[in-house]
């Protein structure tokens, strides 16, 4: 997992796909989008851009993506995201979804919890259980835009 702000990327602590997402964060204007999907490098990289309003944890199951990486990037709006290890042992709540590339787990061990603001964005690989869009302190409407960056992407 990487923590960072848009405003302070080294482009030399991160790997080529995920300075292409990056970069795409950091030259759009996402006042002017409207949610929705949008591709960067074709189904290998691509943006969501997503409107939504942030909820007690306990009501957001944590997920885990197979094939591909999360940069989760905060437009606007105050948000928590809980985090851990991926060690294979928390219980399932939804099977695996190939279509929609992730699996719920009912609850995490050890999250511990990211405060994101404007312009602060997280890479979630396939090892890192992720919650997103808690609520830090009340809820709130967010803009948040996921860059989806297919793991073959990394060339390693």
């Amino acid at each position: 997992m990487f923590f960072g702000h848009i405003s302070q990327v080294d482009k030399k602590q991160y790997p080529d796909a995920i300075n292409i997402a990056l970069d795409f964060l950091a030259r759009t204007d996402f006042d002017q989008l409207e949610a929705g999907r949008y591709p960067i490098v074709g189904e290998h990289i691509y943006a969501q851009v997503l409107d939504l309003e942030t909820q007690e944890k306990t009501t957001i199951l944590p997920e885990v993506h197979r094939r591909y990486i999360d940069v989760q990037y905060l437009h606007a709006g105050f948000e928590r995201i809980g985090v851990t290890p991926d060690l294979g042992t928390n219980k399932i709540a939804k099977d695996y979804d190939a279509d929609r590339d992730i699996l719920f787990y009912q609850n995490m061990e050890n999250e511990v919890e990211l405060i994101m603001r404007p312009g602060n964005f997280a890479v979630f690989f396939p090892s890192d259980i992720h919650r997103p869009a808690c609520l830090d302190g009340q809820s709130t409407k967010i803009r948040k835009v996921v860059v989806k960056i297919e793991v073959g992407e990394l060339g390693v």
